[in-house]
């Protein structure tokens, strides 16, 4: 029998049951139609103002979708983008749901965005179980990560996209060449390739991207670790490390690239209130740098719900289970401040957070 409801969940905090309940409710309003235009799926998830898909926004996505109990679909969004793939492998980070057509901006030429579709599939296969499926996109994801090799892939064996590509558009890193984040998920990628290679019982798959991840792993170990500061940190284009403490630092614990000790020690600032341990957990930048704004203004300081959901699955790679539900429980708590289920005032969840105090940041220029 084929339950036709959400999965509910219990939980000794009412008021999580009910943030939980009310999103669910929200989504209803949140799917769009493609068109004969457009050529986008007939059924897929956006936010209702959005002009664009964003690749970033749509990998995110169906890591809660997938919990719908297929009343809601995770796959379509992903198909967006592997429909939209050009000869030479390319998938670009938006679409416009007018036309369908590519955007590119003068920070982002390319419009490379951070590879996450094989993270978003391995997860996908280990909720739903559909082997056809990695089988059909394989293709895919091998040319798309083939167009990012000959693309950006510099001679140290690093790959170089503009700041505009890892999300984070205003981040104090702007002296950034090769980003930790964007090679880490460059790395992560090869990993999740690698391991989609198993499901799929095809050796030379995961042989091959696992070649990839060693490589990559060992070069972003030895170029982008600054034993000085305890974490991992972009390069200029010389290939010298940028000492700026940014939430981009720590993708990868997520992409298992750091060993124990290593690992330990960024786990650290994470404990830290003066740098990524603040009340909500965890700013964009660290709290002790120059560029920290306690109202957030972007991603100078503001908590962003996908950077500590990342934070969060990065800890559980580490076994440290008591710091991320003690930091997923902490975060929840400033989404519940401005949503107040209980209260007659029509409440809200915020595209960002203030990291200090309560309600969402602000960032007077956007």
């Amino acid at each position: 029998m084929v339950k036709k409801d959400f999965p509910t969940i219990h939980f000794y905090d009412q008021d999580f049951v009910d943030v939980y309940d009310q999103t669910w409710a929200w989504i209803q309003d949140f799917w769009h139609k493609g068109t004969a235009k457009s050529k986008l799926q007939p059924r897929y998830f956006n936010f209702p103002q959005n002009k664009s898909i964003n690749q970033f926004e749509a990998c995110f996505s169906t890591f809660f979708l997938v919990y719908s109990n297929r009343i809601y679909p995770a796959t379509p969004q992903l198909d967006n983008f592997y429909d939209k793939q050009e000869k030479d492998g390319a998938i670009r980070g938006d679409y416009s749901i007018r036309d369908g057509k590519p955007i590119f901006t003068d920070d982002n030429p390319e419009g490379v965005n951070p590879p996450l579709f094989s993270w978003a599939e391995h997860n996908l296969y280990h909720k739903i179980g559909n082997k056809k499926r990695i089988k059909d996109i394989m293709p895919r994801l091998e040319a798309y990560f083939n167009w990012l090799d000959t693309n950006f892939k510099g001679e140290n064996g690093l790959y170089a996209v503009p700041l505009a590509a890892t999300t984070m558009t205003n981040a104090p890193r702007e002296k950034m060449a090769y980003p930790i984040d964007f090679n880490s998920q460059q790395a992560m990628n090869a990993l999740y390739m690698s391991e989609l290679g198993d499901i799929l019982n095809d050796k030379e798959i995961s042989f091959k991207y696992k070649r990839h991840y060693f490589s990559l792993k060992t070069r972003i170990n030895s170029l982008m670790w600054s034993e000085e500061l305890g974490i991992y940190c972009d390069l200029d284009k010389q290939g010298r490390q940028l000492p700026i403490k940014t939430v981009a630092a720590f993708w990868p614990l997520l992409a298992e690239i750091p060993n124990d000790a290593k690992a330990e020690r960024l786990i650290e600032h994470l404990r830290d209130a003066d740098t990524f341990g603040t009340e909500n957990p965890f700013p964009t930048v660290a709290a002790n740098e120059k560029a920290f704004d306690e109202r957030g203004k972007g991603y100078r300081g503001s908590v962003y719900p996908p950077f500590t959901f990342m934070v969060v699955k990065g800890l559980e790679k580490y076994g440290a289970f008591d710091l991320a539900r003690e930091c997923s429980i902490r975060h929840l708590y400033y989404l519940l401040d401005t949503l107040h289920p209980e209260s007659k005032e029509k409440g809200t969840v915020w595209e960002a957070y203030r990291p200090r105090k309560d309600g969402p940041a602000e960032w007077s220029e956007n």
